[in-house]
């Protein structure tokens, strides 16, 4: 069977190190479409390789929150398949085997450069205005040396030996080539390619090795990715060369952007899927705004569902401009889609919103504090609201100042952030813990997040609270708090990085840092 004859297949491949982006649906929703347009298969294989970061709980949002969204898949962690597993963290016997293969023939080579050299090497790099990229100091040592090393227990990493063409050499050899299904032929300079670390001095392999190996394995045919992964394509192509496999056809997708053109962020937009949930988005509305993103329906129609756009997909039809995710136009066509729908639908959506679940921890906090059903209104109003109508005199306290409430929220953010579990256990032990480094009382710590997260200083308790709403809404609140404060200058986000460091490695911010 020819590549052309193959079944097409494809895969999104997130890393469960965070909360589900819309990016990961996006790029998603295109790789479904492409697969369902050609009659093929789309695969969901989870990237967990960063243990320190990787948590089953993202990993379960992930799969919850694609799921909320209709985009299903035919293989993966869930449901298997004939490819399992398709977690990485299962796969280190196939990475190390297929590792040992490229060593073996002269590919790849170990590393024993210590961090400290490495940035040395970096910086020497930078002042010279030279690529960034590691020298090849280890790639002369001997099988001897390599071996005898490694014997007496030194840490090592392993490193993907790139082709270093003499300046006279031939364009052919000097560059390499590689078409995408959007750019056409794209050319990069050998000597700009860097000898990435492919097995990390823990076992595990990187992104880069992980998914080639994975991509034959699985037999992808097409890879749509963001068009960040451009850079990395010549380290993937020299990949698929060394071990003689045919290399998966490419498609970079545009980045989605903010509304100021700058690559989306949680700093500036709302970008996890469980925040539009949590705000009463339907998931069909936020399928067809994806669908808009960088491509249109033949007949230029702003509403459609997946259906329509797995039938009339045309991956040609992508623009390569900076499609800019706007908040505002995605809650306009919301808007058009609830208008839409039957009264018995609109109903139906709303019960699956509120689930009986959630209702039941909103009223465990509340029961105790109404007299009449009415009441249960002001008191869980916050749980479900979107915002809370803050205002800078709203966020005036009695004991802080309004830059030690900002210093306050946005250390908080930038904690709960990496927060990895998120209960009510989990955000007392870091509230606690700001308390005592700020040296301040926990009353004071904590009276600017009952208006922050309810609106108002008489609420349920916050901690339980913020544990209810989930991280997203929590998040979401510190951030407008913090912005109709003022927001966080370059000059204060400086300082306030430099906090973040003291008290992450236990010191007291009494007497915080003033420089970064």
């Amino acid at each position: 069977m020819t590549a052309a004859q193959k079944p097409i297949r494809t895969r999104v491949a997130p890393s469960p190190t965070g909360d589900p982006h819309v990016g990961t649906a996006y790029i998603a929703l295109f790789n479904l479409c492409f697969a369902r347009q050609h009659g093929g298969q789309f695969i969901l294989r989870i990237e967990d390789t960063d243990q320190q970061r990787s948590t089953p709980e993202s990993e379960q949002q992930i799969l919850s929150s694609l799921k909320w969204l209709g985009l299903n898949w035919d293989e993966g962690p869930d449901i298997g398949g004939p490819h399992a597993p398709y977690r990485q963290s299962e796969r280190s016997d196939i990475y190390k085997a297929h590792t040992q293969q490229l060593i073996d023939n002269g590919h790849a080579f170990h590393c024993f450069c210590s961090n400290e050299r490495l940035d040395a090497l970096r910086a020497e790099q930078t002042a010279a205005k030279a690529s960034i990229g590691y020298d090849g100091h280890c790639l002369s040592l001997s099988k001897a040396n390599v071996a005898e090393r490694l014997a007496a227990g030194e840490s090592s990493v392993v490193r993907l030996n790139v082709p270093r063409p003499a300046a006279d050499a031939p364009a052919s050899e000097r560059l390499c080539t590689f078409t995408d299904m959007l750019r056409g032929d794209i050319e990069i300079a050998w000597e700009q390619v860097d000898m990435q670390v492919l097995m990390k001095a823990d076992g595990l392999p990187t992104y880069h090795l992980a998914n080639v190996v994975d991509d034959h394995l699985m037999e992808i045919t097409h890879v749509l990715r963001g068009e960040e992964w451009i850079s990395s394509a010549p380290k993937h192509q020299l990949l698929y060369r060394y071990f003689g496999w045919d290399m998966p056809t490419l498609c970079h997708m545009p980045l989605l952007r903010n509304p100021d053109k700058s690559k989306l962020s949680k700093r500036k937009n709302p970008t996890s899927i469980t925040y539009y949930e949590r705000m009463g988005y339907l998931p069909q509305t936020v399928v067809n705004y994806l669908g808009r993103m960088g491509w249109s329906m033949p007949d230029e129609r702003e509403q459609f569902s997946l259906a329509e756009m797995i039938v009339h997909f045309d991956v040609t039809r992508v623009s390569l401009g900076g499609p800019i995710f706007d908040v505002e136009k995605l809650a306009w066509l919301n808007g058009q889609w609830i208008k839409a729908l039957p009264v018995t639908d609109f109903v139906a959506a709303f019960q699956q919103w509120i689930t009986p679940e959630y209702l039941a921890r909103v009223a465990s906090q509340i029961q105790t504090r109404v007299q009449t059903l009415s009441e249960a209104v002001d008191w869980a109003g916050f749980f479900f609201a979107g915002s809370v109508g803050l205002t800078a005199e709203k966020l005036q306290q009695k004991k802080l100042t309004p830059e030690q409430v900002k210093q306050l929220l946005q250390l908080s953010l930038w904690e709960l952030e990496v927060l990895p579990q998120w209960d009510h256990e989990h955000i007392n032990a870091l509230m606690q813990r700001l308390s005592e480094a700020l040296g301040w009382k926990m009353r004071d710590v904590m009276a600017p997040f009952f208006v922050t997260i309810a609106g108002t200083p008489s609420a349920p308790p916050i901690m339980e609270a913020m544990a209810i709403i989930g991280p997203d809404m929590t998040r979401a609140r510190l951030r407008e708090a913090i912005a109709v404060l003022g927001g966080v200058s370059k000059k204060e986000t400086k300082v306030l990085e430099a906090q973040l460091a003291a008290f992450r490695r236990g010191e007291s911010l009494i007497e915080a840092p003033a420089e970064g």
